[in-house]
């Protein structure tokens, strides 16, 4: 074989896509979530700036969690290439770049919230992948090298020495897949997890049905009910933990009388609430869809708080999710009659994995970065003085109320309708304040009343709707709602860092004849 840079990158490239594969083959058999690319993936998001972090969620949106991890691999079969370069001159080289690899893996998982001593197992058996693989690709490299010196024909390649070389390469090829295949049979976490949502059999879970006159009829509006694929998600995760409903526990602790301790069935054995209300993330801006109404099925959280019994000075919950993510919520948010839940059910339908299966808490009026905790495992009564959470760290308020808000969904930005009379609606929101009124305003003119539809509570959006006359031309439409307190929407425009967006809805049309 010769010394053409060709052969050694494809061997770097070979050995690390085969250690890739018999590490998340080993995470998988391990029932470790974190395999070591989701482990360093979560690493950087945990030490991501906030600011940088709402700027990838604004630009990316959906797809900031999958360029991550896609960014990730890029470096790593970058990494994988350099390394096989490098060891044409000193086999070494390799070894370092591999070593170097590893252990930002090793300290990403160590980093995580679950650091026992078996998650080490897939970067350990990676590495190890890494080494042997490369040093037979190395080997046979080097007799390739040799044999060409040997017959005068350095620079060339043997005829020989390239067809064991290539044959090494498929041996390790069919070898990562069936690492790839192995790790598939079993990582059967998630299948097993799915299946147990599947059987489950929740009393006094009901179907929703939503309530009369709740919609308006104007084509186009968001429908008032959000189903479960249309239901936004925005976590820190890249891989949500998937838990046996049969293996979760709660625990209530801290400021508390008593210590509380709760199993999955000693939650659904309990008395069974269920509402109407409509979650939105802190990171939606003017306009935006990360927001939905569904229903809701849980536990009240106020009912387990006096079991606990809540010592004088505590004034908040620091909740910690499976995955070690962190929030603070008021207790008086949780204890004022609101209809904050551990929720076990959304639409009818145990939760989703992605939305918090087997148990989220759910708090209406409040943004979910410091309320809203999927799979929830631990609740301590504390002093916001005695904490920070994973966004407060990050330089996100301590506390969120949801503030008001509006939206234009018909017509959409850059629409062209016809001219003549036009049927406009959209939503509003002040969850736990309720919306008194909406207004809409065309082409900087007078604020014109739209007519509300009817919703069960305060806790939910509103749709509306109105009739404008538009003649050809270019238009801009815009919104503003009134809550039941009597405070106008602000027309200001703020980020929505640190406690969310502020501003009036606008859209630009185009009416032609």
């Amino acid at each position: 074989m010769t010394s053409s840079r060709i052969p050694w990158l494809l061997a770097g490239l070979a050995s690390g896509l085969a250690g890739l594969a018999t590490s998340a083959a080993v995470a998988s058999a391990l029932s470790v979530r974190e395999s070591p690319v989701i482990a360093v993936a979560e690493m950087v998001i945990r030490l991501t700036p906030g600011p940088v972090a709402e700027e990838a969620i604004q630009t990316l949106q959906f797809y900031d969690k999958p360029f991550l991890v896609g960014s990730i691999l890029a470096l790593l079969l970058g990494g994988f290439a350099l390394a096989g370069l490098l060891a044409r001159r000193r086999i070494w080289h390799a070894t370092v770049v591999f070593a170097v690899l590893a252990l930002v893996g090793a300290v990403a998982v160590l980093s995580g919230n679950q650091t026992a001593p078996t998650r080490l197992l897939p970067v350990l058996v990676g590495f190890l992948t890494w080494q042997v693989v490369f040093a037979w690709f190395a080997a046979g490299l080097a007799a390739g090298l040799g044999a060409a010196s040997a017959t005068g024909a350095a620079g060339h390649a043997d005829p020989q020495s390239r067809r064991g070389f290539l044959l090494r390469l498929a041996a390790v090829g069919a070898g990562t897949v069936a690492a790839v295949a192995l790790g598939r049979l079993w990582g059967r976490g998630r299948q097993r997890v799915e299946a147990a949502r599947e059987l489950l059999r929740l009393d006094g879970v009901t179907m929703p049905k939503a309530p009369l006159r709740a919609s308006v009829d104007v084509e186009g509006v968001e429908p008032w009910l959000t189903d479960e694929a249309s239901f936004y998600v925005i976590h820190t995760v890249i891989a949500p933990p998937t838990i046996d409903p049969a293996d979760w526990r709660l625990r209530v602790h801290g400021l508390v009388d008593r210590e509380l301790e709760l199993t999955y069935q000693d939650l659904v054995g309990r008395q069974l609430t269920e509402a109407w209300v409509t979650l939105n993330c802190v990171s939606n801006p003017v306009g935006g869809d990360l927001i939905g109404n569904a229903w809701w099925s849980g536990v009240r959280l106020a009912d387990l708080l006096a079991e606990a019994g809540v010592r004088p000075g505590a004034d908040a919950v620091l909740q910690t999710s499976h995955d070690g993510w962190t929030c603070g919520t008021p207790i008086s948010a949780l204890t004022d009659g609101r209809d904050a839940m551990l929720a076990v059910a959304m639409n009818g339908q145990p939760l989703p994995i992605e939305h918090g299966f087997p148990v989220r808490t759910l708090v209406p009026g409040l943004y979910g970065f410091v309320s809203a905790c999927k799979w929830v495992v631990d609740l301590e009564v504390t002093r916001f003085s005695d904490f920070t959470a994973y966004w407060t760290e990050r330089g996100w308020a301590e506390q969120g109320p949801v503030k008001l808000a509006s939206r234009v969904d018909v017509p959409s930005s850059g629409d062209t309708v016809p001219a003549g009379t036009l049927r406009v609606g959209g939503s509003a929101w002040s969850q736990h304040t309720g919306i008194s009124a909406v207004e809409i305003q065309l082409d900087g003119g007078a604020w014109v009343s739209a007519t509300l539809a009817a919703v069960p509570s305060d806790d939910t959006w509103v749709q509306w709707a109105a009739e404008v006359s538009v003649a050809e031309g270019d238009h801009e439409l815009r919104v503003r709602a009134t809550d039941k307190r009597g405070e106008t929407q602000t027309g200001v425009r703020v980020d929505v860092v640190p406690d969310g967006a502020t501003g009036w809805h606008s859209v630009d049309f185009v009416a032609e004849s």
